[in-house]
């Protein structure tokens, strides 16, 4: 608790203070639906009528509770709001804060508190008590008994701040609350968190699993709240939907009205970056094995082969640490070789072995290893790897393990972002278009394309062409309204931006001219002044293929809108193959299938 200032420091006289009639002032901060905006609950709050501005009503909670009246001032307090609401004549349920520590203290009964909500003329009813996360509830089951009462009198009861301090999923389960308030930690900042969303849309899963009513607390972004919509959460509450003032208002303020009044979409975030994966680790793919001495002999070595059919190889380790692996299948070959097994049998095992095996850490991610994959070294294919622990064996891998499990996680965070430019992938990009389509509004599809590009990658090599294809992903993000518009990479050089921007067509030629002006600076020279290179085509013919530049093709959709995305994709990738056709740098498809040229 803060130091309160020295006037104030008979701490018994100040509760005392405080519990008198009239010590406190109500204020009411509003609740809305998002759908319609309608203002359908108001939370009471309470303010000190007469302490200094640096000392708060939670300041007052916790002197209450140091000296044991915590229960005589949150009953103070509800009955100052309850009354100040009813005088009003507030529309709409009140939420009202009480702790879990008062309600489970054993001098508070049920109703005690219904009692409270009643002297105003209030109907519990109209009441819905927030459970406040700022007690440690060490029997959520005895909080729900206790609950029982105050639901059989028509109270409901919400579960505050979930997602900080201590409300958890264990009250949630046990106290089935009719309404979980989401905290505004997750709430603020929601448009710029891909982590945020990810656990915001679970807990729209589980509020749908358990017939839970979701409020975001806090809104002060207008990004956020679009989110919040967006998300099918049904009610909000912030600075941005009204403040908390004297009198219950009527309507939310009328900035937040124009915000869902508009018909946009929004681009929700996602990881920047290689798509995050749960962690998959060097030890699952671990094989016990036994070990070698490097004292012991290849024949040895052998008859432990004999004995262990499965192994593919063997480590030979010295102390506790690898210091080399024996392949079985060489070992076999070399001594199938003439005289092989009188000149070597006897000889020790480190003769035969991989003196620089691939070891790794068993905490080490598989996705780290993508690079192995890519090495001029691949003996690893045959020999596998050596799993440690701080330096000590402790197992095997094999090479098709990893190369599978690598390549499976590879296609997976493929489908989600692309490992080149960290676009979208199609996943994501399907989900966007599907949520244009149920927003029914005007948007765009424009799929994006390089012509020429195989000659010029077969010409300069993938890390140029890969070069070209980052200019032009640059290119798009520059050119995009990111509240608005949606650049998605399906696959090699092609792209797909979904456009709720008005000017998407005035934006789609400034990226076509600036791409246009910028990709001749990655051809040679000589390539340049001849404006373009020679190469093969795809049936192998020789051929000369003017410099790379780029094309679209353009689907305009107006409602009513059609259901099925994949029959848009198809539109927008036939507008782009016209347009190669053509030899324009823009086609465009209206709905109806009428098409202009640019």
């Amino acid at each position: 608790m803060p130091i309160l200032p020295a006037r104030h420091c008979n701490p018994h006289a100040m509760l005392e203070r405080a519990l008198a009639a009239g010590s406190l002032n109500a204020v009411f901060q509003p609740v809305v639906r998002l759908d319609t905006l309608e203002v359908v609950a108001h939370e009471g709050l309470s303010r000190c009528a007469f302490m200094p501005g640096n000392v708060s009503i939670l300041d007052l909670l916790d002197l209450a509770r140091m000296e044991g009246r915590l229960v005589d001032m949150e009953l103070h307090a509800a009955r100052t709001i309850c009354g100040a609401f009813a005088a009003q004549g507030g529309a709409g349920r009140l939420l009202v804060n009480l702790s879990a520590r008062a309600i489970l203290n054993d001098t508070l009964r049920p109703d005690e508190v219904l009692t409270a909500l009643r002297t105003s003329g209030l109907d519990p009813a109209r009441v819905t008590i927030e459970i406040t996360e700022r007690d440690v509830v060490e029997s959520p089951a005895l909080l729900a008994h206790a609950l029982g009462y105050l639901r059989a009198h028509g109270v409901r009861i919400a579960l505050d701040d979930f997602g900080n301090g201590h409300s958890n999923f264990e009250m949630w389960n046990e106290i089935h609350p009719d309404v979980v308030k989401i905290d505004r930690y997750l709430v603020h900042g929601l448009s710029r968190s891909a982590g945020r969303l990810a656990i915001v849309r679970s807990l729209c899963q589980v509020a749908e699993a358990l017939g839970t009513d979701l409020v975001g607390e806090g809104v002060e972004n207008p990004a956020d709240l679009r989110v919040l919509r967006d998300l099918g959460i049904p009610y909000a509450q912030g600075f941005l939907i009204g403040r908390p003032a004297p009198a219950p208002v009527t309507a939310a303020r009328a900035e937040a009205r124009h915000l869902l009044g508009g018909p946009a979409i929004p681009v929700l975030p996602r990881h920047r970056g290689p798509v995050t994966q749960r962690p998959t680790q060097v030890s699952h793919l671990l094989i016990e094995a036994p070990t070698v001495d490097p004292r012991q002999t290849n024949e040895e070595v052998m008859a432990l082969f004999g004995r262990h059919p499965e192994l593919h190889a063997v480590a030979v380790v010295r102390d506790g640490q690898p210091i080399g692996l024996v392949n079985r299948r060489l070992m076999n070959e070399r001594m199938a070789q003439p005289f092989a097994r009188e000149l070597l049998a006897r000889k020790s095992c480190t003769v035969l072995m991989n003196d620089a095996p691939l070891v790794c850490d068993e905490y080490r991610s598989l996705e780290s290893l993508a690079d192995v994959l890519r090495g001029e070294d691949q003996r690893y294919l045959a020999d596998g790897f050596v799993v440690t622990s701080d330096g000590h064996y402790r197992g095997l891998g094999t090479g098709e393990a990893l190369v599978r499990r690598v390549s499976e996680l590879r296609i997976e965070a493929a489908r989600h972002a692309n490992p080149l430019t960290f676009q979208p992938g199609n996943i994501p990009t399907t989900e966007h278009l599907g949520r244009l389509l149920e927003g029914g509004e005007r948007f765009a599809v424009v799929h994006a394309d390089l012509t020429d590009f195989k000659p010029f990658n077969d010409h300069y090599g993938y890390s140029r062409g890969d070069e070209m294809i980052r200019l032009l992903s640059g290119l798009l993000n520059e050119h995009v309204d990111p509240a608005l518009d949606f650049v998605g990479h399906i696959g090699g050089d092609d792209f797909v931006v979904l456009f709720q921007s008005a000017d998407w067509e005035a934006r789609c030629l400034r990226i076509i001219e600036a791409f246009n002006a910028r990709a001749p600076q990655l051809f040679d020279a000589d390539d340049l002044a001849h404006g373009g290179l020679r190469g093969k085509d795809r049936r192998g013919e020789p051929q000369f293929f003017p410099c790379t530049t780029v094309v679209m093709g353009a689907v305009e959709l107006v409602p009513p809108l059609p259901q099925r995305a994949a029959s848009i994709a198809m539109l927008a990738a036939r507008a782009k193959r016209q347009a190669k056709r053509a030899g324009t740098s823009l086609h465009v498809f209206s709905r109806a299938g009428a098409a202009a040229t640019t």
